[in-house]
């Protein structure tokens, strides 16, 4: 059988879309699945041995020269290339637009995709062959996801122990190493601050109380900050000051050579933002906090993650921007941050100072 998966954007969507492959793999060995792809993503996905082709895609420069001649050969290869392969079916896990067009554009009959309830953008319903309706029971969205993709097979994801991956290269793995290298021998954290909405940020004075607290209950322990953008790198910068020796500000990685650093370090702290997802998706512990978005429906599953939710009663709201967003940011406590941490490093040997 040979399948193509549509799951283009955005990262931490991807990769809590992950676990689509081993499942596909396990329920029909030998399987092809080829996966569509935003080019910016491409390399969270390159090397993967469960994915035989990867299919990039530029859909923000299509959208912003659609008559330009390169967007019309672009899409046209896209078309052949797709149609050439020659799909038994397509998973549109996307759900939207943009998915809906590279569903059309592959040229394949059993195209399987969400239900009207499920869909932000309702026209992918026109071109989806299939529609599948989520169960109560599947709030998670990886477990919305599987569901979709396990409607041909009949059989059930529940209790399935599904792995993911993301693969790095051996001059990735060095460059974390010879930065590890350079730290104390105490426990190493990675503290991320930045985030794409403004009602997913947490204050300044909760990162900098929180990192004084990890320093003292673990001793001869580091704390790295990685950024995203100037801005970030500002702000953390700030922060990593304000904490003391013990942080420090990193240099800026590629994307797997971040995936490389979050391999090795102990735990991460963050808010629902890409680099938390990429560490659980490599088995790192994280810590995690939620306000306008849902930690029960897109936070880290499992023993070795913890997940804080505001208290107050318009959390989960999917609000982008908010006029309470201050008093929202200081409903995060340290507490229940360093709660979580203290939890997850129980079982690891406090080093002597």
């Amino acid at each position: 059988m040979k399948v193509l998966v549509v799951k283009m954007s955005a990262l931490g969507d991807i990769i809590h879309a992950l676990p689509v492959l081993d499942y596909l793999h396990r329920v029909s060995p030998g399987i092809e699945i080829d996966w569509v792809v935003e080019e910016q993503f491409l390399d969270l996905l390159a090397d993967n041995p469960l994915i035989a082709r990867l299919q990039p895609v530029r859909t923000k420069t299509w959208r912003k020269r659609p008559l330009a001649r390169q967007t019309r050969q672009e899409i046209g290869q896209l078309k052949a290339t797709l149609r050439d392969r020659g799909y038994d079916l397509v998973f549109d896990i996307q759900g939207n637009l943009k998915s809906g067009l590279v569903d059309w554009l592959s040229g394949v009959v059993n195209i399987i995709g969400f239900a009207s309830d499920v869909l932000q953008e309702k026209a992918n319903l026109f071109f989806t062959t299939r529609q599948v309706p989520i169960r109560r029971t599947d709030h998670h969205v990886t477990d919305q996801y599987l569901r979709l993709v396990s409607v041909p097979f009949g059989k059930d994801f529940a209790g399935m122990n599904l792995a993911t991956d993301i693969v790095t290269s051996p001059e990735d793995d060095g460059a974390a190493d010879a930065l590890l290298a350079t730290l104390d021998d105490g426990l190493v954290f990675l503290f991320h601050y930045g985030t794409t909405w403004q009602t997913k940020f947490w204050t300044e004075s909760g990162w900098i109380e929180l990192g004084r607290e990890v320093l003292e209950k673990f001793p001869a322990s580091t704390i790295l900050f990685s950024w995203g953008n100037e801005e970030e790198r500002q702000v953390v910068t700030r922060l990593a000051a304000a904490i003391g020796s013990g942080a420090r500000v990193i240099e800026r990685y590629p994307l797997k050579g971040l995936v490389a650093l979050l391999k090795k370090v102990d735990l991460v702290v963050g808010g629902d933002t890409g680099p938390v997802h990429l560490a659980a998706a490599v088995g790192t512990p994280t810590v995690s906090f939620y306000r306008s978005s849902d930690g029960r429906r897109s936070g880290p599953r499992g023993k070795g993650h913890g997940i804080v939710q505001s208290p107050l009663h318009c959390t989960k709201c999917f609000r982008t921007k908010c006029d309470k967003d201050l008093a929202c940011r200081e409903s995060i406590h340290v507490s229940s941050l360093l709660k979580e941490i203290e939890r997850l490093l129980s079982a690891v040997p406090t080093p002597l100072s």
